[in-house]
């Protein structure tokens, strides 16, 4: 699908500068991530962007550009975790930047891993470290001094999805919405509605 990234800030796409337009889209997506380009929005758009085309082809385009989906970029910058004791370093070129999934899990690679990565079939062993937004932490396999090995087809969905990003002997960072996490129901220590983080890094994959 092709993709217009907006700024997170603004909303504003580079080269578009139809006020009209750009505060429309403003409008629209305030308050959500993704939005769908009107037929005449996607006429504006062609126009605003000065490309002359043949009148069927103009046609083609405002009806294919109708479908498209306009999504934020995750371009705001979140300062690294600080690391538990016993992890290992932070990549120094490691993302400042989260990616977002379609699911709505936002993920960050802080250490490349060089072995494969997991499928949901997998069984892996981690090291994790959990907190809420507060910043209490609510779990953590490096202060009971050991790792832990499931099966990634056992665990919260966000899990599930999230260790699928990185490659064994990797770390990564995850942000989980609890709708990917426990819910509006909650578990022992975890509100409902909570967003859930985490640094796993990532031993062995079975």
């Amino acid at each position: 699908m092709f993709r217009i990234l907006l700024n997170a800030d603004t909303g504003r796409s580079p080269g578009l500068r139809d006020t009209r337009l750009t505060d429309k889209l403003n409008r629209v997506i305030l308050g959500a991530k993704r939005v769908i380009l009107s037929p005449y929005d996607s006429w504006r758009s062609l126009m605003l962007l000065n490309i002359r085309l043949p009148l069927l082809s103009v046609v083609v385009f405002c009806i294919a550009l109708s479908f498209t989906e306009i999504v934020l970029s995750a371009d705001k910058e979140v300062a690294f975790p600080q690391p538990p004791k016993g992890a290992g370093q932070i990549d120094e070129d490691a993302p400042k930047t989260f990616t977002e999934s379609k699911s709505g899990l936002k993920y960050r690679i802080l250490r490349k891993g060089d072995g494969a990565k997991p499928k949901a079939s997998n069984k892996v062993e981690v090291n994790y470290h959990g907190w809420l937004d507060s910043g209490k932490v609510f779990d953590s396999s490096y202060k009971r001094g050991e790792s832990i090995s499931f099966g990634l087809n056992q665990v919260i969905a966000g899990w599930t999805e999230g260790m699928q990003y990185v490659g064994e002997g990797g770390m990564i960072e995850l942000e989980i919405p609890s709708k990917l996490g426990y819910g509006q129901g909650g578990t022992q220590g975890i509100p409902g509605g909570s967003t859930l983080h985490f640094l796993v890094e990532l031993i062995k994959v079975q």
